[in-house]
């Protein structure tokens, strides 16, 4: 069923005031709640829904200015509900009319929500945020067909990897799987394998390696057990073995030591099958080269932003998660058409760093690229904008340190995509935002000097 979407009515209540009569209009988030066209997100994300028979959904307005809300100031979605109830601007922003004393949704809403909508269903609202920063002057269309591109990573909220912790994790879930599925184990080490992980960790913090490898080994012939254990006594029964069979392939690829890995069916040759964390599996190893972080554990992720700083800010035009570790100079072919359907405009240039180079780009657009480095082509106005290519750097840091792009909570591939669209349109909301801010402070300012001046004069 479709949900029920809000409209003003325009009624009063007698024993309650209308949100619009108790806040201030000119404050910068009911101006934003104003600027944005709810109608354009209410199709895009309304096209999910079906017209059979069921329980209609909360409306789009409210679950959208959620999501909106949520990124745009680093909030949980247990902070969202509780700051939601005493806030009137966040009810006016989601479209209600009257104050709530009471929640009309769910903290688990905002989940079942952000899976249904997906990535690409996302990208509307990341859309809108353009035009609403062309509608309110943050930004101009022209500032638009010139872009930046650049790649980061993601990481996942996972505890940084080591081979102890992962084969004690990964005994610990086999033992509780099997008493879930009422198989009676022969041993279950906890209680040795827990002072196996201590043995192994304090002696390798004291560089005692011969004695920490001796613990590691120790901890790998407690988890070999366990696993023959269990797949002798699912032995000839189907349903155990297909309940046990996930857990068992990657408890194999972790008592392997991530090496020597047998190829997976219907995953590429190249795939990585490594094992990073148990509770997420699709966590990727990446080293870009930093100095104080030689390998971050995510998902690879392209950013876009605009190449000229626009007068509200520089925007995010485009954001990707890119599994499988794509060479950067091979995700051209797929991300220049995403920005320009994002933006609504054709790309006259791209500027990338030197790791694009050898790219694939779209053959129409094959010669609008430049790499840092580059000779053949360069102009003294292309040089100039070749300086702004850093400019996409600060970006990526409110990304990750506002918007909580730094510490992906979200489960599966699907939660990495939906975080990093959520993060860009945070961003370019609190963009627009603090462009409000200033717009209405410059009002503020010229009244108060006209008032001035014509005091003045009065008084002479």
């Amino acid at each position: 069923m479709r949900p029920k979407e809000r409209r003003d009515s325009g009624q009063t209540d007698m024993f309650r005031a209308r949100l619009d009569q108790i806040v201030d209009t000119n404050h910068a988030l009911a101006r934003l709640g104003r600027a944005i066209d709810w109608q354009f997100l209410e199709e895009r994300l309304g096209a999910v829904y079906t017209d059979a028979p069921g329980h209609p959904p909360l409306a789009t307005r409210l679950m959208a200015g959620l999501a909106i809300l949520k990124a745009m100031h680093d909030l949980s979605d247990e902070a969202l509900c509780d700051r939601w109830l005493e806030n009137p601007y966040y009810q006016l922003f989601c479209g209600e009319e009257f104050f709530c004393h009471r929640l009309p949704f769910d903290r688990s809403s905002m989940t079942r929500w952000r899976q249904r909508m997906g990535e690409e269903r996302l990208n509307a609202l990341l859309q809108e945020s353009l035009a609403t920063a062309t509608r309110t002057g943050a930004a101009r269309p022209a500032d638009f067909t010139k872009a930046i591109v650049d790649t980061t990573v993601q990481p996942k909220a996972v505890a940084h990897p080591t081979d102890a912790k992962l084969m004690q994790r990964s005994r610990e879930r086999l033992v509780r799987l099997a008493k879930t599925l009422g198989i009676d184990l022969r041993q279950s080490y906890e209680r040795v394998g827990k002072f196996a992980l201590i043995k192994q960790q304090r002696y390798a913090h004291a560089k005692q390696f011969k004695r920490a490898n001796k613990a590691l080994r120790t901890l790998r012939t407690y988890l070999g057990r366990v696993i023959r254990d269990i797949v002798r006594k699912t032995k000839g029964d189907l349903e155990l073995e297909a309940a046990t069979a996930h857990e068992l392939m990657l408890a194999r690829r972790v008592h392997a030591g991530n090496r020597n890995l047998n190829p997976v069916r219907g995953q590429p040759k190249d795939a990585d099958l490594r094992v990073f964390s148990l509770h997420a599996p699709e966590v990727e190893c990446i080293g870009k080269g930093k100095a104080h972080r030689p390998y971050e554990f995510g998902v690879k992720v392209c950013v876009a932003t605009t190449l000229k700083r626009s007068k509200g800010g520089q925007f995010v035009t485009h954001v990707a998660a890119l599994p499988g570790k794509p060479y950067d100079g091979h995700t051209l072919a797929t991300v220049i058409p995403a920005i320009e359907r994002q933006v609504g405009a054709t790309l006259t240039r791209i500027i990338a760093d030197a790791g694009y180079k050898g790219h694939n780009a779209p053959q129409s657009h094959r010669l609008k690229v430049y790499t840092s480095g580059q000779k053949r082509g360069m102009t003294e106005a292309i040089r100039r904008e070749m300086r702004r290519r850093a400019a996409v750097e600060p970006v990526i840091g409110h990304l990750k340190a506002d918007h909580r792009m730094g510490r992906n909570h979200l489960a599966h591939r699907i939660g990495d995509a939906a975080n990093a669209v959520l993060a860009a349109v945070g961003y370019n909301f609190r963009r627009i935002l603090a462009w409000l801010k200033l717009f209405v402070a410059f009002i503020q300012i010229a009244i108060i000097s006209l008032f001035g001046t014509r005091q003045t004069a009065a008084a002479a």
